[in-house]
């Protein structure tokens, strides 16, 4: 104890110095936890002379990176509470409301950020970047008519979509901070209304970004399962490596019609405009709505199924009633614990599991970013985390369909909802085909996506089924 308090003292200057550049006010007392602990683990690594330079002239000056090891499970522990090292120091240095790791994205010149994954991790604030939201290109929607060419081969049915193939990743991909994820090929759900689009799928290499948090257990390897009826189980391992989104785009670009402009076309922009409330959210039990819609106006909100009042960032399921309750929801309700939270940056979604138990999404966005089949379902393990929507992807599939007409694009509303399920999976692998079999479940409704759609379907006119992404 006293070769401690000698070695917190011999550092007090060096503390009070980075301690007065900390942005923001509150938790004083565990700020300077947390600068002491760091203070002491570069002491031994060495370090504080760049990450003062760093600090102190804003980022202005280049400097290296600030490693300190990474733990087992990538957290660190300051005073009885775990967090990510990256996301403790940008926020006590550079920002305060920083509420999640996905806020953030390493510069190109990091050679220790945290998504590497390498044994030494870099805390540099000024080693990150604030993610911000991208500016949707409008799309373009004409006025006049298109002439197909009749010799256009017609759009695949959802029967004729490609299936998922078993793919293995290679070593090369493989740490140890590889989680699972199991896959339901097939379903019933009527999600499955997506749009009939051709798509190719992505290489081996390309993995879903998957993260986990807490800690692995050694020498253990997770694997993800895929298979469709008429398949068998096959084995394979994927990691959470960040593709960028040119790549993913490129591996599912759509092939351009074959039109001829039978007149000169004027074409009319359709912006992108975020809405007060990123999503909506309907609670259901097997086919039976429960409770009002919430509606979410936070970054960060997290489905549970506690009793607390549901808040902004928070949606308690517990409280909510429903006289047709059998005994099966009530047991899956009590498993539902800590939930699910759902993360809402730069144009995509995440949702990460908070519960012991699993929970199961569908997402066609998700899908068709690594060549699953559409109505694939995806099995999230506790405290890990899957990119579910991404808004950019969405902007140019959606351009992609509007030369194919007012029913192509009306088919991409299903890319605008994501279905999960607590505790109880469905489709291929599962007694349950549709996810109005699981006991208790969500709708989410990416209200962003949903209202640009409509806007486009308005400026495109009426089709001889006079519908629209509402009806």
């Amino acid at each position: 104890m006293s070769t401690l308090n000698s070695l917190l003292n011999f550092n007090a200057p060096i503390v009070r110095r980075l301690l007065a550049w900390k942005i923001g006010d509150g938790e004083e007392h565990w700020s300077e936890k947390a600068v002491k602990s760091l203070v002491k683990k570069l002491k031994k690594t060495g370090g504080l002379e760049d990450l003062e330079k760093s600090i102190s002239s804003k980022g202005n000056n280049a400097t290296n990176c600030v490693k300190i090891i990474r733990s087992l499970d990538g957290r660190l522990q300051v005073s009885h509470r775990k967090g990510l090292p990256h996301v403790i120091y940008c926020r006590l240095w550079r920002w305060p409301d920083l509420q999640s790791h996905h806020e953030l994205r390493a510069i190109d010149s990091c050679e220790y950020a945290f998504n590497l994954k390498r044994e030494e991790v870099c805390v540099n604030p000024y080693h990150y970047q604030r993610v911000e939201t991208p500016v949707m290109p409008p799309i373009l929607v004409p006025r006049g008519k298109i002439a197909v060419d009749l010799n256009t081969k017609p759009e695949p049915t959802l029967e004729e979509f490609p299936r998922p193939e078993n793919k293995t990743i290679s070593d090369d991909f493989i740490d140890n901070d590889i989680s699972n994820l199991a896959f339901s090929s097939y379903s019933n759900s009527p999600i499955s209304s997506i749009p009939s689009i051709p798509s190719t799928p992505l290489s081996s290499a390309s993995s879903p970004q998957l993260m986990q948090l807490d800690q692995l257990q050694n020498n253990s390897m997770w694997s993800f399962i895929q298979k469709s009826p008429e398949s068998t189980t096959s084995q394979g391992y994927m990691t959470d490596i960040d593709m960028p989104v040119q790549n993913v785009m490129n591996g599912f670009s759509l092939p351009s019609p074959n039109l001829e402009l039978s007149v000169h076309e004027i074409y009319d922009p359709v912006l992108y405009e975020e809405p007060e409330a990123w999503c909506a959210i309907a609670y259901n039990e097997l086919r039976t709505r429960v409770g009002d819609t919430f509606h979410s106006t936070k970054p960060v909100l997290t489905v549970d199924g506690y009793t607390d009042p549901s808040s902004q960032d928070r949606f308690c399921l517990g409280l909510l009633s429903n006289i047709n309750r059998t005994e099966q929801i009530e047991l899956s309700r009590r498993h539902i614990g800590k939930g699910v939270r759902l993360y809402y940056f730069g144009g995509e979604v995440f949702a990460e599991c908070l519960s012991n138990s699993s929970i199961f999404v569908q997402s066609s966005n998700c899908n068709r970013r690594y060549g699953w089949h559409p109505a694939t379902v995806c099995k999230i393990p506790p405290s890990c985390n899957l990119k579910i929507f991404n808004n950019q992807e969405f902007a140019e599939l959606l351009s992609q369909c509007v030369p194919r007409g007012f029913n192509a694009v009306y088919q991409m509303k299903s890319m605008c909802m994501v279905r999960l399920s607590f505790v109880k999976g469905w489709g291929a692998e599962y007694r349950r085909q549709s996810i109005t079999s699981t006991p208790c479940w969500i709708e989410i409704r990416l209200n962003g996506p949903l209202k640009w759609l409509d806007k486009v379907l308005v400026q495109m006119g009426s089709s001889s089924d006079n519908v629209n992404s509402t009806t």
